[in-house]
């Protein structure tokens, strides 16, 4: 539909940016912390590019106050960030670290004397290794009171100060990329043993929720989804149906537990068909309904196009983790979809489209379906940078990408869609999981790569300022742009 005036951007309205703990902190072994998964998996030759690991990262630890320093200046309402659940708990279960405890109360204390709002993520894919080799991580169900327990320290520790909280970061990517693509800790291919582990997150998640509600934390608290809403390649019923049980799996799937706590029905079939379904004791299911979350997160890079897949047709290909354009493989699930290229859209260095009303499209699908406020948790451009001679960095591309999704955040608002904020990814440059540090998403840019450390030194993008100029402007800015 097309609007005769945009409606403005909330005056409340969180404009923010975001990261991960492994992929920021460094301090991999310091002041207490116990290993995590994947301080271990990147010890695996070939798990990573280049070998790189996130030992020292961009040294946030360390440097944590010079980076809020830089997002005050930029004038950011919101910085999401993620605890790293063994620097508090170093096995995971038991002994309590006051040290890293003390980091994050000093992280938010920071973020709050500039009046930065903090978005706590409890879990963003580091289960510590304790976990992994006590009790099989995410496969057993005592991880569902391990996480708990956690949470509950977090949420007794930060009450007051923290008015927003993500449970599980991305649960739908740690579970496919860990039990069935291998690409993530624990590095397994078995659909039996993902859709378990898959199950135990989710009662973990409904815990964590449950759990805050009960000690009658402050705040508002839900889970980030990675969402990429489902396109059929054309009017082909056969291509209809193949994008719509892509939505079911890999949408449905998970957000109809979080916000119903129960499984759609075609998928649940076909799991119990298939003989995958996970098992469901006594009381998971009351569980589940007690999880429903007061927004939905949401983490959109791209939509995803869809045709027919048969029974024999394609299964897993191989991802492009090396930002050579072109490189990754048809991929799909035999029976049920494959993903295939829409001619419409333009693609990343590293093969993901580029699709701002997939975004709109999105928000307003999770509107209707659950009718839940929602936060952007993060959108933003991974791509090369080039530090020029006198330490700038002209990324007109990321500037063009965020804007044009950020409007397509004030188009689904005035659609109706009722959205808190927009966390970019990333604030400073940070080691991508499976991609090293040349695949950039920061408004600051930090200078290292692979191999060489160097001094970390902070350099300011084009795109701080102008998302500076942005946050200052509440998104008015947006639309006088638009086609520029």
């Amino acid at each position: 539909m097309e609007h005769n005036k945009l409606k403005p951007f909330p005056k409340d309205f969180l404009w923010g940016s975001a990261s991960a703990a492994y992929q920021v902190e460094g301090a991999w072994d310091e002041d207490g912390k116990g290993p995590s998964v994947w301080d271990e998996f990147v010890r695996i030759p070939g798990t990573t590019f280049k070998e790189t690991n996130g030992d020292v990262a961009v040294d946030n630890y360390h440097r944590y106050k010079e980076d809020v320093a830089l997002m005050a200046e930029q004038g950011l309402k919101a910085y999401r960030f993620s605890v790293a659940w063994s620097r508090v708990i170093p096995h995971g279960n038991g002994e309590v670290n006051e040290a890293g405890l003390k980091f994050y109360d000093n992280l938010i204390d920071e973020l709050l004397s500039y009046g930065i709002e903090p978005v706590v993520t409890l879990y963003h894919w580091d289960i510590p290794q304790g976990l992994q080799d006590e009790y099989g991580g995410w496969e057993s169900r005592k991880v569902v009171e391990d996480f708990t327990t956690y949470a509950a320290l977090l949420f007794e520790r930060f009450n007051g100060r923290v008015k927003y909280w993500v449970t599980l970061n991305e649960q739908n990517v740690f579970i496919s990329h860990g039990y069935k693509l291998a690409y993530h800790p624990p590095g397994v291919s078995d659909d039996k043993r993902m859709f378990a582990a898959n199950h135990n997150a989710n009662l973990a998640n409904a815990s964590a929720i449950a759990k805050f509600r009960e000690l009658g934390t402050s705040g508002k608290i839900g889970p980030s989804f990675a969402y990429g809403p489902s396109y059929s390649i054309d009017a082909n019923p056969a291509n209809v149906l193949a994008s719509e049980n892509s939505e079911e799996f890999n949408a449905h799937f998970w957000m109809d537990v979080y916000t119903w706590g129960e499984y759609p029905t075609a998928t649940w079939n076909w799991l119990e068909e298939h003989g995958l379904a996970p098992e469901i004791l006594p009381g998971d299911t009351e569980l589940l309904k007690k999880g429903k979350p007061d927004f939905m997160g949401v983490n959109y890079y791209r939509s995803m196009t869809h045709a027919f897949n048969g029974k024999d047709g394609v299964g897993s290909g191989k991802m492009n983790t090396t930002g050579e354009k072109g490189t990754s493989e048809e991929t799909g699930v035999p029976g049920l979809y494959k993903n295939t290229n829409n001619p419409y859209l333009e693609k990343t260095n590293w093969d993901w489209d580029i699709d701002p009303t997939g975004l709109r499209i999105g928000l307003r699908r999770i509107t209707n379906r659950y009718k839940l406020p929602i936060m952007i948790t993060e959108n933003g451009l991974g791509e090369y940078d080039s530090l020029t001679e006198d330490h700038k960095i002209h990324d007109e591309y990321r500037i063009e990408y965020i804007r044009a999704h950020a409007l397509a955040i004030q188009e689904a608002i005035t659609d109706g869609v009722e959205m808190l904020g927009y966390c970019t990814w990333s604030f400073t440059d940070l080691l991508s999981w499976l991609n090293g540090y040349q695949k950039r998403y920061g408004f600051v840019y930090v200078d290292r790569d692979e191999n060489d450390e160097k001094e970390l030194k902070r350099y300011k993008k084009d795109s701080f300022y102008w998302y500076k100029k942005t946050i200052e402007a509440n998104g008015a800015n947006l639309v006088e742009e638009q086609g520029k």
